[in-house]
């Protein structure tokens, strides 16, 4: 069974310090996300013949259970979520921008509706902007490493809301590090998912 790695972050650990401090990403990144990935691999390799050789992470997050699945599951949400930030301040390109306003009335109420959304998942959890199968965007919230590749939804964006996400720069604050999310939206990522049939490939990210 293939191991995966920590992928590496898209920019610098300080480059969102005006939302979330090297610190932070020091400890969510090098230390959660890291012994999500750890222990993804000793399981895997504790039961390597249940898997293909060439399994997909996708395909381990669909397909498995219980402790399996948390640590696939929070492997794979935290590099998506990575990825969907950057220190590069971004407006949503025209058709992503149309797809939002029709689905939520206006990019204000979308907001909106995301950081409610994310304020109202109870305990540990994340929240997403996701696409189904007849290209329609909807908001969602799921607990613990559950994740919208599960339901057949296409992942375009999401927010970590777990308490250790911004606990240092935001204490209790989760809907002021949920309003403040925005300001670092890749949301050229955003648009490539938004385009595109298939889910995000973080596997090759990550082998």
């Amino acid at each position: 069974m293939r191991k995966f790695k920590l992928p590496e972050l898209p920019y610098a650990k300080d480059a969102l310090k005006s939302y979330l401090s090297a610190e932070t990403l020091e400890y969510h990144y090098g230390k959660h996300h890291k012994a999500y990935v750890d222990k993804l691999n000793d399981m895997l390799g504790a039961d390597s013949t249940a898997w293909n050789p060439d399994a997909t992470l996708e395909e381990v997050v669909v397909k498995s259970q219980g402790g399996l699945f948390n640590q696939a599951g929070q492997a794979w949400n935290h590099t998506f979520y990575w990825y969907g930030m950057t220190p590069d301040q971004q407006r949503p390109e025209s058709a992503l921008s149309d797809a939002i306003d029709l689905s939520f009335g206006s990019f204000d109420k979308f907001k909106a509706t995301f950081v409610e959304k994310g304020v109202g998942q109870f305990g540990s959890g994340w929240v997403w902007l996701v696409k189904d199968a007849n290209k329609n965007l909807e908001i969602v919230s799921t607990a613990n490493a559950e994740n919208p590749l599960r339901q057949k939804r296409i992942p375009l964006l999401v927010c970590d809301v777990w308490e250790h996400a911004y606990y240092i720069d935001f204490r209790n604050e989760r809907k002021k590090y949920l309003d403040n999310f925005f300001q670092c939206v890749n949301w050229r990522f955003v648009a490539e998912n938004f385009a595109s049939d298939r889910p995000a490939n973080i596997t090759t990210l990550m082998t």
